[in-house]
């Protein structure tokens, strides 16, 4: 997922979020609802913003989500541009986008 850090606000860029689907599959649903719950903004068509306050759930959320093998890979690892800092809370779920 693309994201970019500004002012301590890590922010996923609206086409990278994941969407929620009536009658979809379980875990994106969960993987969906489990985001939106610890985000500190999600307007409808924008991009969803998480402040510092949940970065430590926000990695093991992603971390935990990534194992299950349900979801790619792109799906659960925040990529930064190539210049940015990456929190170090965030190292383990985080890699450089060109």
């Amino acid at each position: 997922m693309k994201v970019y850090l500004e002012e301590d606000i890590i922010s996923i860029d609206a086409s990278d979020v994941p969407p929620y689907k009536k009658g979809g599959s379980i875990v994106r649903n969960s993987y969906f609802w489990a985001l939106k719950s610890i985000a500190c903004h999600t307007p409808k068509s924008g991009n969803w913003e998480f402040d510092a306050d949940v970065w430590v759930a926000l990695g093991r959320l992603l971390a935990c989500f990534g194992q299950s093998g349900y979801l790619a890979t792109s799906e659960t690892i925040l990529e930064f541009p190539i210049d940015a800092v990456i929190p170090e809370v965030l190292r383990s779920v985080s890699g450089r986008v060109n």
